[in-house]
């Protein structure tokens, strides 16, 4: 097995001489040069103190750091560190179990040298990498050959030796050269852009301090009791004020790390890359240029690093490439330029429209209310200012235009909304109610708190449905569960986010009695939300009760797809009434018969089913091909087939081909909200009810292929 000896420095033999760790492997010459070992500061000695402390006597979930939980530190600070096990060697990974159930004591004992020598052995496997990468960049590869390259490696085999790591970063670099050659690059250009692109994982690597190195094992240790819960470090803090002091400047996007790519988590309302429309979730950017300077590539950059990089002054442009969301690894590189802007308050707004739903030869008038975001004007508000804005104020005087106009439904629309400010769910669930408890609030001692309608009185009686999707969070679902509850009107959509917990963000120099260092801050979940029936917001979400074709791909998103979020549970309901007024009179298994009926016929369901289902494929592929004829040919399949979808799509609409795909895109999200008016007016109009009964008598109408348990699980 390949071993080489452990340096003796003061973290690595801290490391050897308690765990008994001889043989860990040892950096080249070349790195041993130009390296310092990193090791703990005191002052970060007293903050792990303290994070103790907090963690113990505060979260919501009480946890006791064992090793139970030493085991899952572990695994998390390896994966940190290498996500995509291309640099550790599964000798490494065997010398670390050594650790395995003493994290927690070294944790309870303010030692933290161990992960410090760890980090130092990654760090210089890291640099070995780079400096292997940039050699065979002097070679040529032969794409003749027919062998695969494996590009994520997150649930691999470790290598067992260094014969297997050189070959798979042989196939990986291979890989990097052959998606530029297919791009279009010449030689020359894809050896340069490679090159630079080693260049900077190694110097962002050498460039890794301490602090960085402390709050990614802050962050392996608290995750691992809840993934809400987190540590910025005292630079990570100051790009966070920075970035609230200049919260509505900039692009207005939500960026994380997924393995090399720097991924788009969300898009903000109202914010530059909203209004321009073309930067979507789950996009990879890949480069960064300000204004007409050439591009910079960030693959394998530092997230903070790309963040830097991409903020900037309002008025400024920042260009983006990007590697589409539902293409795979050799998507067509995209090039999107941005003005940075404020984010206005009236594009974030609530606004409204008006849809006709054709019954024979009559059109019934449905109104939407659109939400982004649950806001307030906090400043204006303190001021004492009588026209504050606020979503709930907004609502109502768009509630008051629409019933001028004489509309016979409404639709809330919340898909996408985050959420925001929890006192503004609960006063606009009070403008659809006469009184009651909105929410139910659990806090780290099981005391509950129950939140009510602000007002009396009821701004708006008539027929209403809620449209929710997978990106709906926390004040949304705090609505959207409350309507249902209630029985207020129908709630429609995707199961939302299920994120049903409070945090809170502590400084944790507020709670040290020494002032020569700063030490960051901890983001601690400290309560839980509940429903007004007992269930809890919380991994579950709410669950539609009218579920849509595109529903069954919510089951791998949001909480449901973290490992250690807090599970659904109940508690006591509160004491409400359900409500009296304009009630649904059909039944929720006719109403999902009928839109079932449509659902399966209509093409742009079809598209959107079809369109997924590519994108599926796409992302769950974990190798390519470095046959240069196979990727070629791949890829204009998948051109052709995304093509053809489209164009079936716009030829079923009476359209001409596609020439802008965030058109067709958007004629296919409006699809969503005409079939949700479609259904409200299913549950309103009697003629739809006669139809319906008819249809159902006679076994024309199929059974929806989604239907809701009793236990609110999503059923296939």
């Amino acid at each position: 097995m390949y071993r080489r000896n452990l340096p003796c420095t003061s973290s690595a033999a801290a490391f050897a001489l308690v765990f008994g760790l001889l043989f860990l492997a040892a950096p080249s010459d070349a790195y041993q040069a130009t390296r310092t070992e990193l090791s703990a500061s005191s002052g970060q000695q007293r903050t792990i103190k303290l994070i103790n402390y907090l963690v113990e006597r505060y979260h919501y979930r009480k946890t006791k750091l064992n090793d139970k939980l030493s085991s899952v530190i572990l695994d998390r600070y390896i994966r940190a560190l290498d996500p995509n096990r291309s640099y550790f060697l599964a000798d490494d990974i065997e010398q670390f179990e050594a650790l395995r159930y003493r994290l927690d004591n070294l944790l309870l004992t303010n030692q933290l040298e161990p992960f410090f020598a760890l980090f130092n052995i990654y760090r210089s496997r890291v640099l070995e990498r780079v400096a292997q990468a940039r050699t065979l960049l002097q070679q040529r590869f032969d794409f003749s050959i027919d062998e695969n390259y494996r590009f994520d490696r997150s649930e691999a085999p470790w290598a067992v030796d260094i014969v297997e790591l050189d070959d798979l970063w042989r196939r990986r670099v291979k890989n990097d050269y052959l998606g530029l050659k297919i791009a279009g690059q010449q030689d020359a250009e894809i050896v340069r852009t490679l090159d630079q692109r080693y260049q900077q994982v190694g110097r962002r690597t050498e460039q890794i301090s301490s602090e960085d190195v402390f709050q990614t094992l802050v962050n392996a240790y608290v995750s691992a009791i809840e993934p809400h819960t987190g540590y910025f470090s005292p630079r990570a803090t100051e790009n966070f004020k920075i970035r609230m002091s200049l919260s509505l400047e900039g692009i207005g996007a939500v960026l994380q790390r997924n393995n090399e790519y720097t991924l788009v988590q969300r898009i903000v309302p109202g914010g530059a890359a909203d209004l321009e429309g073309r930067l979507q979730a789950g996009d990879r950017i890949i480069g960064v240029a300000q204004d007409d300077d050439p591009l910079v590539d960030v693959i394998g950059w530092r997230l903070d690093d790309v963040v830097d990089l991409i903020r900037g002054p309002k008025g400024t442009t920042v260009r983006l490439q990007i590697l589409p969301a539902e293409e795979g690894i050799d998507a067509d590189r995209r090039v999107i330029a941005i003005v940075r802007d404020r984010i206005k308050l009236e594009e974030q707004a609530v606004k409204r429209s008006l849809l006709k739903v054709q019954d024979g030869g009559t059109n019934h008038r449905i109104g939407v209310i659109d939400i982004p975001t649950f806001y307030v004007d906090f400043d204006a508000r303190a001021r004492g200012d009588a026209d504050y804005r606020s979503t709930t104020r907004d609502v109502r005087q768009l509630l008051a235009e629409l019933r001028a106009e004489g509309i016979d439904g409404l639709i809330v629309d919340l898909r996408g909304n985050g959420g925001g400010a929890l006192a503004e769910a609960t006063s606009l669930t009070g403008l659809f109610i006469e009184a009651g408890p909105i929410v139910q609030v659990r806090d780290a001692r099981g005391r509950i708190r129950i939140n009510t309608d602000p007002d009396d009185g009821i701004a708006y009686v008539g027929p209403l449905a809620v449209l929710i999707n997978r990106d709906s969070a926390s004040a949304s679902e705090i609505f959207a569960g409350a309507i249902q509850d209630y029985g207020r009107g129908l709630i429609v959509g995707e199961p939302t986010y299920g994120k049903g917990t409070v945090q809170n963000l502590i400084d944790l120099n507020r709670y040290s009695s020494v002032d020569d260092e700063p030490l960051g801050q901890l983001k601690m979940t400290i309560a839980q939300f509940f429903r007004v029936n007992g269930d809890s917001t919380q991994h579950r979400g709410v669950v539609p009760d009218i579920l849509l074709p595109t529903a069954a791909r919510s089951l791998e998103h949001g909480e449901r797809a973290l490992d250690n979020a807090l599970p659904w549970t109940q508690i006591k309901p509160a004491k409400f009434l359900t409500y009296t007024g304009a009630e649904v009179q059909l039944n929720m298994a006719e109403l999902r018969a009928l839109h079932q009926a449509r659902a399966s016929a209509d093409p742009g369901f079809k598209y959107l089913l079809a369109s997924s289902r590519f994108e599926d494929i796409a992302n769950d592929s974990t190798e390519v091909s470095l046959l240069e004829a196979n990727r070629s040919a791949e890829r204009k399949q998948r051109e052709a087939t995304r093509s053809r979808l489209l164009d079936d799509l716009r030829q079923a609409q009476g359209l001409s081909p596609a020439t802008d795909n965030n058109e067709t895109n958007s004629i296919a999200a409006d699809l969503i909200l005409l079939e949700t008016a479609q259904i409200l007016s299913d549950a309103v109009f009697g003629e739809y009810r006669e139809r319906l009964v008819v249809q159902i008598d006679n076994g024309s109408v199929p059974t929806p292929t989604i239907e809701v348990s009793g236990s609110g699980e999503l059923q296939q």
